[in-house]
C-alpha cells in the first residue's frame, strides 16, 4: 500500500463505579433553526448534464462568509450538545480509560532500541532510546514541547545504521505537510539541517550516515492555499548533512507526468537506492533502482509497466526479493536477478496461497510473512528457499503488526491487539520460534466480560462478506440492542481487529460494536479491492446496507437503535448510505468524508483517488459518481436520520469544503425534526497527529449525540 493510502483509525474504552447517568424520558426536541447559508447560481455542465452547486462558496475556507457560517454552525452544535445530560460523564469515562501507558514497537539500530511511549494522556507519544532492552530509556524527542496545545506531531523517522543520528518529521495542526530535522542521539540536540515542503514521504539514510533521501513538492502559494492546492510533480532529493536544503541533489523527477510520486529507500547492504514509483492511490506501482556504488549511475527502470504491486523486501546482492500480486491477487514472493531481469527468469519463492499475504520481512535469514485469514492476522515463517518453517503462535483473534528488522538480526518485535485488549508488545526469536512479552499495558477495563465473534452475511449480489461483532457476554437477541456499525471499503485498506478506547466506552454503555469487511478493502486480495472501485463502487454501499439489514434480521437491533460511522472514504460510505436508505438508520456519523464526488479531484491530493473512484471528467465514470455522490443525492423534503458531521479546518487530505457543502445542503433539505449538525474542529486535520485531548472531546460529543438520539439509557458500570 503506498503512502497516501494510509488512514488513521481513532481509538476508545471505559469503567468507573457503577453509575446510571441517564435513564428516563428524553425531552421533546423541536426542529432546529439552522444558520442561513446563502446560495449562489453556480451550475456546472458534466457531459451535457447540468448540476447545480449552490454552496460552492463554502469551498473557500478563508472567506469571511465561510468563517461566519462555521462560527454559527459550531455555536448551534455545541449549544445542542450542552443539553445532553450525560455528555460530561462520557467525556470523563473516556479520559479515565485513555489514561493508560502505551508503547510502540521497538526498532534496533547500532545496539540502541528506539520506541514510542505515552504515559496515558499525553497529547502526542514521545520517542525514547535505550542502550539495551533492560536499560533505563532516555527521552529523545518529545513533540508535546513543540506547541502549547499538543498540535505538533511526529510524522516519520529514520535512524542511521549506527544509531547515532535521527531524522524526524513534524506536522502542524494535522496538515499533511511535513518539516524534517536531524537530531544527535547522544546529545539530544538538533543539527542545523531543516527540510521543508515534504509530503507523502519518509526518509532513508545512506549507510555512511552522511545524508538521506526524501521527496518533496515545490513550495506552494502562501496562506490557506497550501491546504487546498492540488499536489503535483513530486521530486526525489538527496540531502547531505550540514548543507542547506537549496543545495540538495535532485535524484529523480518526471516533468512528463505530474501525478508520479517517489519513495527512495536504501537497501540494507547500502548498494542500491530502491525507488518505489506510485501514481494515485492504486496499489499498483513501478520500481526503479540506482547503483549507489557507482558515481553518476543512472536510474534503472526495472519494473515500469504499472501492472501490479511490487513491494521490495530485501536483496542477496543483485537478486531482489519482492512481494507482488502479479498473477497472484492474494500475493506471492518472487526473486528477480537484475543482471537478467526478463520475466522468464523470475523465480517464485513462496507461491500464492488461500489467504492474503499483506507484508513481508527478512530477519535472521528467514522470511516473516504476514497474512490475513478472513481479516485476522496469521504470521508464517519460511526459509530463504521458500520452505515453510512454522507459524507464529498468536494469542487469539486479532491483529499482529511489526516483525521489521535487518537480515542478520536475531530478534524482532511485534504488537498484537484485539477489540478488547490493548496492543501488547512482544519480542520474537525467529530461530526458536518463541515470543516473550516486552511491554503489556494495563487498562481499567474487564475484557473477560465481553466476547468477539465473526459472522458472514450475503450482500445484494450474493457476495459473502465477513463482519466482526463485539459485545457483552449474555447478549439477548431481542432486537433491543443499540449497535454501532463501522466500515471503510476502499483503497485496498483492510479493517482488522483493533483496540479502541472509544469503542470500549460504547461497549460499556451497553452497545454492540460491529465492523464489516466491505469490498474495496484488501481483506481478500486485489480482486476484492477492485470489486469496490470505480464503476463497481456501489458494491461497497450495498455491502454496508446488507450488514445493517443482517443485524436487524438476526435480532441484534432495529433501525431506530442502529448507528453507522465511518471516516474519510468511510465518511463517503456513511454519506452515500444515509442518502440511499435514510429509513434504515437511527443515527449517522460521517467524519471527514469525501462528499462531493464530482469535484474531489480538484483539491490537494484528491486527484490521486481517481484510481479508486474514477473521475467526473470521464463520461461513463461521471454517471456512476453522480448516481451515488452524497452531496448530489440529497433531496428536499426527505426525512433524514439524526446526523452528526465532523471535520476540521486544517484537513488538507479531504478538504473541509466537502463536509461544509454537505451540511448546508442536508440542513436545507431536512423535512423531519431529527437534528443535522456539523462539528468543525480547529487546529486539526484529517486525523493524523490529532492531540488526545481533541480526540476525547470529539468522541465524547459523538457518543453523546448518538446515545441521545437512539434513546439509550447510558449506564456506565
Amino acid at each position: 500500500m503506498n503512502l497516501i493510502c494510509r488512514f488513521v483509525v481513532l481509538a476508545f474504552v471505559l469503567s468507573f463505579p457503577a453509575m446510571t447517568v441517564f435513564a428516563g424520558k428524553l425531552p421533546d426536541r423541536p426542529k432546529l433553526d439552522y444558520p442561513k447559508a446563502k446560495t449562489v447560481n453556480q451550475v456546472d455542465d458534466y457531459h451535457g448534464v447540468k448540476v447545480a452547486d449552490p454552496y460552492r462558496w463554502l469551498e473557500d475556507t478563508d472567506s469571511a462568509d465561510t468563517k461566519a457560517w462555521v462560527e454559527a454552525e459550531n455555536k448551534l452544535t455545541f449549544g445542542y450538545l450542552d443539553q445532553i445530560p450525560y455528555r460530561a460523564a462520557i467525556h470523563e469515562r473516556l479520559t479515565k480509560l485513555w489514561n493508560y501507558e502505551r508503547y510502540g514497537v521497538p526498532e534496533q539500530y547500532g545496539g540502541h532500541y528506539f520506541y514510542d511511549h505515552n504515559t496515558g494522556l499525553q497529547n502526542q507519544s514521545v520517542l525514547y532510546v535505550a542502550d539495551s532492552l533492560s536499560a533505563e530509556p532516555r527521552l529523545l524527542v518529545d513533540p508535546n514541547t513543540l506547541s502549547s496545545d499538543g498540535t505538533v506531531a511526529l510524522s516519520g523517522r529514520a535512524i542511521t545504521d549506527d544509531g547515532k543520528l535521527l531524522a524526524y518529521g513534524t506536522e502542524v495542526s494535522g496538515s499533511d505537510w511535513q518539516e524534517w530535522h536531524v537530531r544527535d542521539v547522544d546529545t539530544g540536540k538538533d543539527l542545523p539541517d531543516d527540510i521543508k515542503w515534504v509530503k507523502f514521504s519518509l526518509a532513508s539514510w545512506t549507510r555512511d550516515g552522511k545524508g538521506f533521501f526524501y521527496s518533496r513538492y515545490d513550495e506552494p502559494k502562501p496562506g490557506a492555499a497550501a491546504l487546498r492546492e492540488a499536489n503535483y510533480f513530486q521530486k526525489l532529493y538527496y540531502h547531505r548533512l550540514g548543507t542547506p536544503q537549496s543545495d540538495d541533489q535532485l535524484i529523480y523527477e518526471r516533468p512528463d507526468n505530474k501525478e508520479l510520486g517517489f519513495q527512495g529507500d536504501v537497501t540494507e547492504d547500502g548498494h542500491y537506492l530502491i525507488i518505489t514509483v506510485w501514481q494515485g492511490t492504486s496499489p499498483k506501482n513501478r520500481l526503479y533502482y540506482k547503483d549507489l556504488t557507482q558515481p553518476g549511475a543512472e536510474v534503472v527502470k526495472l519494473l515500469d509497466d504499472f501492472d501490479a504491486q511490487y513491494q521490495f523486501i530485501n536483496n542477496e546482492g543483485p537478486v531482489f526479493w519482492f512481494k507482488t500480486d502479479l498473477d497472484a491477487p492474494r500475493s506471492r514472493l518472487i526473486a528477480i536477478d537484475i543482471r537478467s531481469p526478463e520475466r522468464s527468469n523470475w523465480k517464485t519463492i513462496v507461491p500464492q496461497g488461500s489467504d492474503t499475504m499483506t507484508n513481508a520481512h527478512v530477519v535472521d535469514d528467514r522470511f516473516l510473512l504476514e497474512y490475513l485469514k478472513d481479516a485476522r492476522s496469521e504470521i508464517r515463517v519460511y526459509d530463504l528457499d521458500g520452505k515453510y518453517v512454522r507459524s507464529v503462535d498468536l494469542p487469539g483473534i486479532g491483529t499482529a503488526e511489526g516483525f521489521a528488522g535487518k537480515r542478520k538480526d536475531k530478534e524482532t518485535f511485534y504488537a498484537f491487539t484485539s477489540f478488547t485488549v490493548p496492543a501488547t508488545i512482544y519480542r520474537y526469536d525467529p530461530q526458536r520460534g518463541t515470543s516473550s512479552v516486552f511491554r503489556q499495558p494495563k487498562v481499567d477495563f474487564d475484557a473477560s466480560r465481553y466476547e468477539t465473534i465473526q459472522v458472514f452475511y450475503h450482500s445484494k449480489d450474493g457476495t459473502r462478506v465477513p463482519m466482526f461483532l463485539t459485545y457483552k457476554k449474555g447478549l439477548k437477541l431481542d432486537g433491543h440492542n443499540h449497535v454501532l456499525l463501522y466500515g471503510y471499503g476502499g483503497f485496498d485498506i483492510s479493517l482488522t481487529p483493533f483496540f479502541s478506547v472509544p469503542n470500549l466506552v460504547w461497549l460499556e454503555m451497553g452497545g454492540v460494536y460491529a465492523q464489516a469487511n466491505l469490498r474495496g478493502g484488501g481483506e481478500y486480495g486485489e480482486q476484492w479491492h477492485l470489486a469496490g472501485t470505480k464503476l463497481h463502487k456501489q458494491n461497497v454501499f450495498d455491502d454496508f446496507i446488507a450488514a445493517a439489514e443482517w443485524l436487524i434480521a438476526n435480532h441484534y437491533t432495529t433501525s431506530s437503535r442502529l448507528a453507522i460511522r465511518g471516516a474519510s472514504n468511510g465518511g463517503l460510505l456513511v454519506g452515500a448510505c444515509l442518502t440511499q436508505r435514510p429509513d434504515l438508520f437511527g443515527a449517522t456519523l460521517p467524519a471527514v468524508g469525501v462528499m462531493d464526488m464530482l469535484r474531489f479531484q480538484k483539491f490537494t491530493i484528491g486527484w490521486a483517488w481517481t484510481s479508486d473512484y474514477g473521475s467526473s471528467d470521464d463520461p461513463e465514470q461521471f454517471k456512476a459518481l453522480y448516481a451515488y455522490s452524497p452531496l448530489q443525492n440529497l433531496r428536499p423534503g426527505t426525512k433524514y436520520p439524526p446526523t452528526f458531521i465532523t471535520t476540521a479546518d486544517h484537513d488538507d487530505r479531504v478538504v473541509p469544503g466537502h463536509s461544509f457543502k454537505f451540511a448546508a445542503t442536508i440542513q436545507a433539505d431536512q423535512a423531519g425534526s431529527a437534528p443535522v449538525l456539523i462539528r468543525i474542529e480547529t487546529k486539526a486535520g484529517h486525523g493524523g497527529g490529532k492531540p488526545i485531548s481533541k480526540q476525547i472531546d470529539e468522541i465524547a460529543d459523538s457518543w453523546a449525540f448518538v446515545a441521545y438520539n437512539l434513546h439509550m439509557n447510558v449506564d456506565l458500570n
